[in-house]
């Protein structure tokens, strides 16, 4: 079966404009068509908004939204780019009534440019110290009335005065594979390139259940349909595709695998300490943490015990490993 595609200008940036576009998180969907209802009665945005969530699942794309359905600019910034008042103060005077400004990564705003957020969030004043020593005075600017957009990946590195100042705190989850599906069809309409659903499942399966990790195998998809000049993208072209990008059936990659074996075969699904599995595979623990082990500890596949690391049967049928008979209460 072959998806109709529309003739219409590819969307580099995939991102749909409005909620009615928008696939997925439909209670974070309900709520804020809610807010924004309200915001549009009453004139101006009363309250903030918070998202927070994994990396790649929409808190960039539903602070566009925001913008758009209140009509007006958004300006994005980040948390390490925040690095003075200045910088913050040139922001927001450059801002107009219902622009939102988005801050990604917001737990890394210095302390200092933290407390001159405060007043902005509450009252919509910028206070600017000018001058040191006694000379030194303070500056109240008022500030338009916009919406502040916070997103982080790491709530828990927020300070409680800073996250309690947003009235609207949101939590982005992972997508289900039918959504998932929705948005490789969806994504590949916007660029304008033919795919069999069958091959978009299979795209879907490999996304970790997110759409940034989807949209970016369609990309590479879309690379070989037009330098092999393929009619179509279909499951015989993306055997050679999941090759090339070493991406198996369940969406783990090369780093992925090496950890499993690391485990399963060379120390035979002993418990490991963190510190041993990165000095193994030769990389940091953090990078172990952060990147490799959040997928595999949400699909299954690896479970954190008092002594380290062990593989669950899950895995080991995935890699077709039989547990030794002392391990089987282990796991």
């Amino acid at each position: 079966m072959i998806i109709d595609q529309a003739k219409k200008v590819p969307d580099l940036s995939l991102r749909p404009q409005s909620l009615k576009e928008y696939i997925g998180q439909k209670k974070i969907v309900k709520t804020l068509a809610l807010f924004l209802d309200a915001v549009k009665k009453r004139g101006q945005a009363s309250e903030h908004i918070l998202l927070y969530g994994p990396p790649g699942i929409g808190k960039t794309t539903l602070a566009n939204i925001v913008a758009n359905e209140l009509k007006g600019e958004i300006k994005v910034t980040s948390g390490p780019a925040l690095q003075k008042s200045g910088d913050l103060a040139a922001i927001l005077t450059n801002l107009k009534d219902n622009d939102v400004l988005f801050i990604d990564e917001i737990h890394r705003i210095p302390k200092s440019v933290e407390e001159i957020l405060y007043p902005v969030l509450e009252e919509y004043h910028l206070d600017i110290i000018i001058g040191k020593g006694p000379s030194a005075r303070i500056v109240r600017l008022d500030v338009p009335k916009v919406t502040i957009v916070g997103a982080t990946t790491k709530l828990a590195l927020l300070s409680a005065p800073l996250r309690d100042r947003f009235g609207l705190m949101l939590r982005l989850d992972f997508y289900q594979p039918d959504e998932m599906l929705e948005i490789v069809l969806r994504s590949a309409r916007s660029l304008n390139i033919p795919i069999t659903k069958a091959a978009a499942g299979q795209i879907a399966l490999r996304a970790r259940r997110t759409p940034r990790v989807a949209n970016n195998i369609l990309k590479r998809a879309r690379d070989l349909f037009e330098v092999n000049k393929h009619r179509q993208i279909d499951e015989a072209m993306l055997v050679n595709l999941f090759s090339l990008l070493e991406i198996d059936c369940v969406g783990l990659t090369n780093i992925d695998i090496k950890y499993l074996k690391l485990l399963g075969l060379k120390f035979q699904n002993a418990a490991v300490g963190v510190e041993t599995i990165a000095l193994s595979l030769s990389e940091d623990v953090q990078t172990i943490e952060e990147f490799v082990e959040p997928y595999l500890l949400q699909i299954g596949f690896i479970k954190k015990t008092s002594r380290g690391r062990l593989l669950t049967p899950k895995a080991l049928l995935h890699l077709k490993i039989k547990p030794l008979p002392e391990q089987k209460a282990l796991i």
